[in-house]
């Protein structure tokens, strides 16, 4: 019986072989569901849930609709036990990939590839970021900086200039964005994150008194 810590490693390896240049985020909340991998690109960002033969299908339907809120590509990958029955549990679009143990080595069989996911959410996709990176965003593309505004307000702002039309000052190309999104996220540095949020927190409240902001 294949299980979700003896399938992570060596699906990590795959990946990187499949996809070239990565990064593996693991155990992300969206909503009200968790995502067990985030996958990086260069472009896009890939929800991964992996389904091990110990799991059931009970969380499933819930954890799809919050995949697709979030991310531009979704996969499922599951182990050999669900194998004849896993591409009836998601939708047509996302991906599938079987795990199977050979003697000491893991297979992985892609029974499906990823489709751009039709329900992704840009803002809910901004969500993803911490609201230090959301600063870098808008400096990347001359946006006021909204020192008083919230995160969600900054969100919706990124997201409301992606459709724009074509010409008018301040528009953002939904394309580059994306990879602005995948840089940021590539940059990102787990060691040194409270520091970086102690550091905003404090720029915040010089600005506003006691008052913080939700990051």
């Amino acid at each position: 019986m294949l299980r979700d810590a003896d399938i992570r490693e060596p699906l990590f390896d795959f990946l990187e072989e499949r996809y070239g240049k990565i990064r593996i985020i693991e155990e992300k909340t969206m909503g009200r569901s968790r995502a067990d991998v985030l996958m990086v690109t260069e472009d896009a960002v890939y929800g991964i849930e992996i389904k091990s033969d110990a799991d059931t299908y009970e969380r499933l339907a819930r954890q799809v609709r919050d995949y697709d809120r979030y991310f531009d590509y979704n996969i499922v990958v599951a182990g050999s036990s669900h194998g004849l029955h896993i591409r009836e549990h998601v939708p047509e679009y996302w991906g599938v990939i079987t795990a199977e143990q050979e003697g000491d080595a893991m297979d992985f069989y892609e029974l499906r590839l990823p489709q751009r996911n039709p329900k992704s959410k840009l803002d809910k996709k901004l969500q993803l970021l911490w609201r230090p990176e959301l600063s870098v965003l808008q400096e990347m593309n001359q946006m006021p900086r909204y020192k008083e505004k919230s995160k969600a307000f900054v969100q919706k702002q990124i997201a409301e200039r992606t459709a724009y039309p074509e010409g008018k000052k301040g528009r953002i190309e939904t394309e580059r964005l994306h990879r602005q999104i995948s840089e940021l996220l590539f940059e990102r540095d787990y060691t040194t994150i409270d520091e970086t949020l102690r550091e905003y927190r404090r720029e915040q409240k010089a600005r506003r008194g006691a008052r913080g902001e939700d990051l």
